[in-house]
């Protein structure tokens, strides 16, 4: 499936407001690790500056933090 092919219709834009409170959460603890991910990601994480791999591990909390949260909301239910 391509970007193009994906429905975001029913996704609010994000406003100035949600900009504004916006707060980058950054990682408290580091381990080192290797794992593989593709070069369009990597390109992109790159590209938004030095500090890449610190954006990629706050990506990498958060997403995981959303799938602990979800698996609590589906126990809970």
């Amino acid at each position: 499936m391509s970007d193009e092919e994906i429905d975001t219709s029913d996704i609010p834009p994000l406003s100035d407001e949600f900009f504004a409170k916006a707060k980058l959460r950054m990682p408290s603890s580091l381990a080192t690790v290797a794992i593989r991910v593709d070069a369009e990601t990597l390109a992109w994480f790159q590209s938004k500056g030095e500090e890449a791999e610190q954006h990629m591990a706050a990506a990498l909390q958060i997403y995981a933090e959303a799938q602990k949260n979800a698996a609590s909301l589906r126990q809970s239910a």
